[in-house]
């Protein structure tokens, strides 16, 4: 009986080391530059058609860093389509002002270009960061709470003062778990919205209203 409990107790020892082996031997999901410093390789450029301006003069590279004139509205689209990942952006304002700061990160992207085109925005409009718009009539649960009484596809923040003073950097980290899409911004949860009637897209980033810049563009798969 004692060698039965022995060999039982044994196989259940042998069997949580491999589980732990297991869990220490398994890669870490590795985060992909979007953006690679240097070009739009990976991106599509598209501004308004009415607007008759050049894409190549909206959308432009210094530093390693995108500057985006925001005179027009347009926007960077990715090529491909993701799904179930952490979105890591930095952004800041620049000196242009022509309508208001205000721009964009949009995920879940679908559809013909056109401004705009349906998917989920990640306000970063100044003061407003972290806010949820549903464009095209895109449907995704959020606390009702926080609807905006005169805009119904428009849903607040959590909180304010989020946001980093004029010219520095912000960090967004955004991430499309299944059905799930959740906005921390600066370290702070800022948002979170449940079952999106998509679970993957383009990803987008807006020229609307004033200059501003991006920077180190990562994506961290989470399956």
């Amino acid at each position: 009986m004692r060698s039965v409990l022995l060999t039982t107790a044994s196989a259940a020892l042998v069997l949580m080391i491999g589980l732990v082996y297991a869990q220490q031997a398994a890669p870490a999901a590795k985060a992909m530059a979007l953006f690679n410093g240097k070009d739009f390789a990976g991106w599509k450029k598209f501004v308004d058609p009415k607007a008759k301006a050049d894409p190549d003069k909206i959308f432009t590279i210094r530093d390693g860093i995108i500057i985006v004139d925001g005179s027009v509205n347009g926007y960077l689209i990715t090529e491909k389509e993701y799904g179930d990942y952490v979105l890591t952006l930095e952004w800041r304002w620049g000196e242009k002002v022509y309508r208001g700061r205000n721009s964009g990160v949009f995920v879940h992207v679908s559809g013909p270009d056109q401004i705009w085109p349906k998917g989920v925005e990640a306000q970063l409009m100044a003061g407003h960061a972290g806010d949820f718009w549903l464009v095209g009539n895109f449907k995704l649960k959020v606390d009702s709470k926080r609807q905006d009484p005169k805009i119904a596809r428009h849903y607040f923040r959590l909180k304010d003062d989020v946001e980093k003073p004029l010219g520095e950097w912000n960090r967004y980290e955004i991430t499309c778990d299944g059905p799930t899409i959740r906005l921390v911004i600066n370290g702070q949860l800022v948002n979170e919205g449940t079952d999106a009637e998509a679970t993957k897209g383009k990803i987008l980033l807006q020229s609307e209203g004033a200059e501003i810049h991006f920077r180190n563009i990562f994506l961290t798969p989470l399956k």
